[in-house]
């Protein structure tokens, strides 16, 4: 019998504005267990690179198509803590609607961490994923639709998300997304130290100039990577910049305190500039390709560790541009 789904407003204004758009064609998956819909996002047509391999080698080999997006979240009561069973359930439907499947793997074999932090998924806390448990699959029906499954679980609670683009151009077949070495321009050497003005248009002037900006009005949640939901000012300042220019590229980077270990750090660090590098992606519509998110944890500090004022001040997220190519000469 087929589990009832209620979708919850959690992202109601960008389902409202999408809900026309979603495939006519799309699979209606049953789930194997009581389900509900936790957010939505869909777009007449866009871009969407699909995961095609694991990341391996610093990169992550995806499918470039274009079409209509529907990205839906869902949380499902298990009968069993296995993503196995739930990944298989799904399967099974996909196959049977007449999907190939293209590739898929589990966990480590998808390359982990980097994986699941180089493809595009709804943010916490709609679609959670365990990076020690999650399981992905990437299909195709015919030339023109293709689908992903994510799943994950924490206890007996499943997480899935279900990625279709209808009406799939392929506009490459595989595309190796990796972070490419940049030789910055010759230039003369300054006479002067680089000051800059006072007033709302420090953050943009500094990246624009080459300097690493930090994003000083951001909250995370005690403890995690989860950036607090609000309007922050210098995310609709960068949204503004970035969009203003498709060719404008940056790198956000998370730094820690000196507390705990330097594997932790880095993690943590790099969890906390993925969060905000979703928050623009959904809240912001800005291209995937236009922001990276990476970490050095505790290794790059601006204060001293050895009092709590320090430590706090250590703790940020920073922004530099990363195509050098647009800096001012």
């Amino acid at each position: 019998m087929r589990s009832p789904v209620t979708a919850l407003p959690l992202l109601a204004a960008v389902f409202l504005a999408g809900a026309l758009c979603v495939p006519a064609h799309a699979l209606d998956l049953t789930f194997p267990g009581e389900a509900r819909e936790t957010a939505r996002l869909s777009e007449a047509r866009t871009s969407f690179r699909l995961p095609v391999g694991p990341f391996v080698g610093g990169s992550l080999p995806t499918e470039l198509t274009e079409g209509t997006l529907d990205m839906a979240a869902y949380r499902v009561t298990l009968a069993t803590a296995s993503t196995l069973d739930l990944m298989q359930a799904l399967r099974a439907q996909v196959l049977a609607a007449g999907f190939k499947v293209m590739f898929e793997c589990e966990t480590m074999a998808c390359g982990g961490f980097d994986f699941r932090y180089g493809m595009q998924v709804l943010p916490e806390p709609d679609m959670h994923v365990d990076l020690g448990d999650f399981r992905y699959l990437a299909a195709r029906k015919g030339g023109t639709e293709v689908l992903a499954l994510m799943v994950s679980r924490s206890g007996l609670t499943g997480f899935v998300q279900v990625t279709q683009v209808g009406d799939a151009v392929q506009v490459n077949r595989v595309e190796k997304l990796a972070a490419k070495a940049v030789a910055p321009k010759a230039k003369a050497p300054d006479t002067e130290p680089v000051s800059l003005p006072a007033g709302g248009g420090d953050l943009l002037q500094g990246i624009e100039i080459g300097l690493a900006m930090a994003l000083d009005d951001l909250e995370f949640t005690s403890g995690s990577s989860t950036l607090v939901e609000g309007d922050y000012a210098t995310l609709t300042q960068l949204a503004g910049w970035l969009k203003a220019d498709a060719r404008r590229i940056v790198t956000l980077v998370g730094h820690t305190d000196a507390s705990g270990g330097l594997a932790s750090n880095v993690r943590l660090s790099k969890m906390r500039a993925e969060s905000v590098r979703q928050h623009l992606l959904f809240n912001h519509k800005i291209a995937p390709e236009q922001i990276r998110a990476e970490g050095v944890g505790s290794l790059a500090p601006r204060d001293s560790n050895l009092t709590e004022a320090g430590r706090t001040n250590n703790r940020r997220v920073e922004v530099m541009v990363t195509s050098t190519e647009l800096l001012m000469p």
